[in-house]
């Protein structure tokens, strides 16, 4: 079973974002799971997950060892009960051994199970799974902050439920279900297990952001300041407003000169300048991913007139609007 030691990680000592200020900003966080693999196997086994673009990806290890080589060559040894999340993908492996021979794992025959999860049955000799066995559960996840979508990129590598367990011990029954449900492959397991892998993963970003986004730095800094990270749930939870800088000062409640400077000092960019990004950035995920028209984002993000959006969103992407639109 999974190790249940983990290091101190209290808000007092990590430096905490306010719990009402994650609550608020993870609202609209979506990561769901696309593609999910049951993965039966005997050792050795080595196990490539490639890459694939905008995209997370989590494991669950119902019946170990296994170990994680990650995008950047370093090892995790994963126990029966352990859960990560790799929230950028990136290429990496599942191996019995460090110098075990890797093949991609879209090569190996699956049988669908249901909607979006399949399994793999890859034993020594094409045996019966013996005691032996490792079992993982694995899943593609799109992984979507939102406005938020900046602090992807501030996440570690790698995101191991081992570190959370002592201060969250409310996930260890998921983690036990998720093993009884992925060992006794029961009627109905393979969706179960896709929910669990949900929630499991959204927990973890849950509890890092809780924890005071480990290292991270910059913008994430105005959440650990309570008056200031106000202004940033504001802006977030009304994107679209003609917000000035008298409004967001006064929510702040320090003058405009102090709340200009104490922002720039912070984020690294002007409130303006800020605003402006996180419309971008929300204007690329509605045309990309909900295939919104121009029109309606334009209008949705408070501009005037579809010109001026395009303008705008051409000076921060670099690109016209049109290169993220989908056809309908």
């Amino acid at each position: 079973m999974l190790d249940r030691k983990s290091e101190n990680t209290s808000p007092a000592s990590r430096g905490a974002v306010h719990p009402d200020l994650v609550s608020e900003l993870l609202m609209g966080m979506r990561l769901v799971g696309l593609d999910y693999r049951r993965i039966e196997v005997t050792p050795p086994f080595g196990l490539a997950f490639g890459e694939v673009e905008g995209r997370a990806q989590f494991h669950f290890v119902a019946c170990g060892p296994v170990h994680l080589r990650t995008p950047a060559g370093t090892f995790h040894t994963m126990n029966t009960g352990d859960a990560v999340l790799l929230p950028r993908g990136g290429g990496h492996a599942l191996v019995s051994r460090p110098d075990s021979q890797c093949q991609d794992v879209r090569a190996l025959s699956a049988a669908p199970i249901c909607a979006s999860v399949s399994a793999i049955s890859a034993c020594k000799g094409g045996s019966e799974c013996t005691d032996e066995r490792a079992i993982v559960f694995s899943g593609c996840m799109e992984f979507d902050l939102g406005g938020l979508h900046p602090l992807v990129s501030l996440m570690p590598e790698v995101m191991l439920v081992g570190t959370l367990v002592e201060r969250y011990p409310e996930i260890l029954p998921m983690l036990e279900a998720m093993e009884r449900e992925a060992k006794g492959a029961r009627a109905g397991f393979a969706g179960i297990l896709a929910r669990l892998a949900d929630v499991v993963a959204a927990f973890i970003v849950r509890a890092w952001v809780e924890c005071g986004c480990g290292d991270a730095t910059g913008w994430v800094a105005a959440l650990r300041d309570p008056r200031l990270g106000r202004v940033i749930v504001a802006l977030h939870n009304a994107p679209g407003r003609e917000w000035t800088v008298a409004e967001l000062a006064e929510i702040m409640g320090a003058s405009r000169s102090v709340f200009a400077e104490r922002f720039l000092e912070v984020t690294g960019v002007t409130p303006v300048r800020y605003l402006t990004e996180l419309r971008m950035r929300l204007a690329t995920q509605w045309l990309s991913k909900e295939r919104m028209p121009i029109e309606a984002v334009a209008l949705r993000l408070g501009y005037g007139s579809q010109a001026a959006f395009s303008r705008a969103f051409k000076r921060i992407t670099g690109h016209p609007p049109g290169s993220h639109a989908r056809p309908q």
